[in-house]
């Protein structure tokens, strides 16, 4: 595949949105029809980022963190938090409409966009087809995937022991994501597309990035973070 451009310039993400939980669905629904299930994104990686957030003073400021990766050798080449005011409280299914705000000012904290954005969340495995990271890869245009730590909807069998077995997570007779074990005596992960990745690329790159850890080394630094286990490095 050759060399795809930079994304374009983020989008507004949550255009007409009137600030009702109802319209939010609404738009959810309006988002996940721009959702590319397909392979298009910069081959080889040169980069991939993580994405997570977290939340201080009592769940009134969004904690984002964003770690840059060299997609070869795994060496952090940036990290960064931003802060800012949370937007709404927690509503089961609309995730992103709390969390999405800091995690574009991160991502505008890096010195350059990342070949491959992998969130903390979902992608496409949520009710309505667009979790934080297929809201994400919408309003960026960048490839991304989402690697959450439990499942939202749908249902799979239990996978496997061996790191690699994967299960299909599938909801409403769709398929929208895998069940992917990751560690052994470790609950799966759910593996799922957000925007430019196929539903088995998805498992592979999340396969690809794993060191050792039940998370992809991209989300696991920054899961550190953004719950305030560890610090953001300079960039080198």
């Amino acid at each position: 595949m050759p060399e795809l451009p930079e994304p374009a310039s983020v989008a507004d993400p949550f255009p007409g949105w009137d600030g009702s939980i109802a319209g939010a669905r609404a738009l959810q629904a309006t988002l996940a029809a721009r959702v590319v299930l397909e392979d298009r994104f910069t081959v080889p990686l040169r980069t991939v980022a993580g994405f997570d957030v977290g939340f201080e003073d009592g769940g009134e400021t969004a904690r984002a963190a964003v770690v840059l990766l060299d997609a070869d050798t795994l060496q952090t080449l940036e990290s960064h938090v931003a802060r800012v005011p949370t937007p709404m409280p927690y509503v089961p299914g609309l995730l992103s409409f709390r969390e999405l705000p800091a995690l574009l000012r991160a991502l505008e904290m890096l010195s350059a966009p990342p070949d491959l954005a992998m969130v903390d969340g979902q992608g496409i495995a949520h009710p309505r087809r667009l979790g934080i990271a297929a809201h994400f890869g919408v309003a960026t245009g960048l490839a991304a995937l989402g690697v959450a730590k439990k499942r939202l909807a749908g249902h799979y069998d239990e996978p496997g022991p061996a790191p690699g077995d994967r299960s299909r997570l599938v909801h409403r007779g769709e398929t929208v994501g895998y069940a992917l074990r990751s560690k052994p005596r470790c609950n799966p992960l759910i593996v799922s597309p957000g925007h430019r990745v196929s539903l088995e690329t998805a498992v592979r790159l999340v396969l690809r990035f794993l060191d050792g850890y039940r998370l992809p080394a991209p989300t696991q630094r920054a899961d550190r973070i953004a719950s305030r286990r560890g610090e953001p490095r300079p960039h080198a």
